[in-house]
């Protein structure tokens, strides 16, 4: 994993070919930390499956996941800030924008080629980036965090208003015609399979194309509350990925 500097308070973290090798398809990813995103078993399968493709891999922290702070902890820091009046969310993905906008300036990433993938929390935020930056082509989530308010960690600030600000259902308009698929379990109690469902069919409806690209597959649940992705999951997604930003 090779830090990248773009300036204090901003680190782009990287895996893949030689930055020298010029513009390349590209993939951010976000699950934890950056380093855990990248380079922690399991949840750096996807981009173990692909690491003889031609693809960069690139991530930033979470939200409270910097440092030595527990990802366990997270969203429950989360909700604190909420329960404050902080939005925690959104500087961050202003950080991401401008590392994008400094990977395509750098002629690290294809523009063109372009890909966003998450897994639980950090698929909620894939979804918030995708909405904002239109170069994202196609958009890829394991057992995505889809509505705040049915986050058990969140649920004493499931009415307050910046969770309302940050629900994922006005973004449709801005996702409905792009290449997205997701992955979630059956009886996931985590991050509740009912409301990827119902998300994932909030864009299949205000689609304006007449076959939107847009997928959702569920499967047998594993793991705590249904929270888990198995290694053929994330190989199935990733490659999914990486032939739809070639």
């Amino acid at each position: 994993m090779i830090p990248l500097q773009i300036r204090d308070g901003l680190t782009l973290y990287h895996v893949g070919p030689p930055l020298e090798n010029g513009p390349l398809p590209s993939i951010f990813y976000f699950a934890l930390s950056a380093s855990d995103s990248l380079t922690k078993d399991p949840f750096n399968q996807p981009i173990q499956f692909l690491s003889d493709r031609p693809i960069r891999f690139f991530s930033l922290d979470l939200p409270a996941h910097e440092g030595d702070q527990s990802p366990f902890d997270a969203l429950n820091s989360w909700a604190q800030d909420i329960s404050n009046g902080i939005d925690v969310l959104t500087p961050f993905f202003e950080k991401v924008l401008e590392a994008i906008q400094y990977g395509i300036d750098q002629t690290l990433i294809h523009p063109e080629k372009l890909g966003i993938a998450g897994l639980s929390r950090g698929g909620f935020l894939a979804s918030h980036l995708a909405a904002r930056e239109p170069r994202i082509k196609a958009i890829l989530q394991f057992a995505p965090l889809t509505n705040l308010k049915k986050s058990k960690d969140l649920h004493s600030v499931a009415h307050h208003p910046l969770v309302e600000a940050l629900n994922l259902f006005p973004l449709a308009c801005n996702l409905s015609n792009r290449n997205i698929r997701f992955y979630i379990g059956n009886k996931d109690t985590r991050v509740d399979t009912r409301s990827c469902f119902e998300f994932a069919m909030h864009l299949v409806d205000n689609s304006t194309l007449r076959s939107p690209q847009i997928e959702l597959i569920i499967t047998p649940s594993i793991g705590q509350a249904g929270h888990g992705t198995s290694p053929d999951t994330f190989k199935q997604g990733a490659e999914w990925l990486a032939n739809a930003i070639s």
